[in-house]
């Protein structure tokens, strides 16, 4: 495994001179503020989902907004019993996603060049790193996923879930927020959440 991470970095810094995925500024920091943080999410689920059946064999993960691989590539790689569908609307994105994919012989991956409301589903996750906001991003998916959202989010994530609510209908009850330095300790992970939008009720509602 540890393997299959070098050799993706590797072919994602080489595509990056060709077709821009990650900024230039970030590209030496490629593998801990892309990599690492991209498998907050499979930290997130050994946290909450123990049981084998939400990453069991054959669970299915859409990649929603891709861009060149994250999350979906660490997490295939992380995750090899599982099935990623990797999908984005801009195709050259989708062409490094692809060679990356191919580059490190994960047989576990298909990529896509298509827009949310394109795609069939159902999907067992969908999962997201920054690709816009909750409300926006909420019904691309709706009634495409059977367990949840996951979604790398920074920032003021309350205000975006608070919105959420009042566009969506989505209760405040069905979002979990986890921040990602429970697992990574270094600052650049300050402020940084996993976010997961159910379809019940992930915590009991606060009483006042």
């Amino acid at each position: 495994m540890e393997k299959k991470f070098e050799q993706a970095v590797a072919l994602w810094r080489e595509w990056n001179g060709r077709i821009n995925v990650v900024s230039r500024q970030d590209i030496e920091h490629l593998y801990e503020h892309h990599v690492l943080h991209s498998l907050a999410i499979a930290a997130y689920l050994r946290r909450f989902y123990p049981q084998p059946d939400a990453v069991g064999a054959g669970t299915l993960f859409l990649d929603l907004g891709t861009g060149g691989g994250f999350p979906g590539i660490p997490l295939a790689i992380a995750l090899p019993a599982c099935r990623f569908l990797l999908c984005d609307s801009v195709g050259k994105k989708i062409k490094v996603a692809q060679a990356v994919a191919q580059g490190i012989g994960l047989d576990n991956v298909r990529c896509v060049q298509a827009r949310a409301e394109d795609l069939p589903g159902p999907f067992d996750w969908v999962v997201s790193r920054a690709v816009t906001s909750l409300p926006q991003f909420y019904p691309w998916v709706k009634g495409k996923f059977r367990r949840g959202i996951l979604c790398l989010k920074g920032g003021d994530v309350e205000a975006e879930i608070a919105e959420l609510g009042r566009r969506c209908g989505v209760p405040r009850g069905c979002v979990r927020v986890w921040p990602v330095t429970e697992w990574l300790k270094d600052d650049y992970f300050k402020e940084k959440f996993v976010i997961e939008i159910g379809k019940s009720y992930l915590c009991p509602p606060k009483i006042d």
